[in-house]
């Protein structure tokens, strides 16, 4: 007799917007199923960017090489070595560094990121854990509403089963 397989449990998030729902299924692809883990990462992109991918430090809405001060993208890539560094990604994989797509890719291969993922892999803590975690991966100088915003992500991450 055979035995099916029980229903994968995953995270939707609910009332999101596609980018945002995007980054979640994202991060579950990757093995983060710790629902406050995915809500930090998201509560610290909506943060840093509101989920515009081509979005550059100030509001401006321009393409990766029209950014020429501060932050750009998802997560705001700032400092030269990372900001280069996205480019340098995109060009290795024949993408573009203003791709939503590929800045989740470049996002998820620095080194930054590689660390802050075993954390986020652990599983099981709560949302200011993961946050304390979080500031090693992105440095950021005002904490402004990232922790309310991985609250109110954590409430619309609903556990289903396909």
């Amino acid at each position: 007799m055979l035995y099916d397989q029980p229903p994968a449990p995953h995270y939707v998030c609910v009332d999101c917007t596609p980018a945002e729902a995007q980054v979640a299924q994202f991060l579950q692809g990757r093995g983060i199923y710790d629902r406050n883990a995915i809500a930090v990462v998201m509560g610290n992109i909506k943060q840093e960017s509101n989920f515009k991918h081509n979005i550059c430090e100030g509001g401006a809405i321009v393409p990766y090489d029209q950014c020429l001060r501060g932050g750009y993208g998802l997560i705001q890539w700032t400092s030269t070595n990372r900001y280069l560094g996205l480019g340098s990604f995109a060009r290795k994989y024949n993408g573009s560094p203003s791709d939503f797509g590929m800045q989740l890719r470049y996002m998820v291969n620095e080194n930054q990121w590689t660390k802050f993922e075993v954390v986020l892999k652990g599983g099981g803590q709560s949302v200011p854990y993961y946050m304390n975690a979080a500031y090693y991966w992105l440095g950021w100088g005002i904490h402004g509403n990232r922790t309310n915003y991985a609250y109110s992500y954590s409430k619309k991450l609903v556990l289903r089963y396909s």
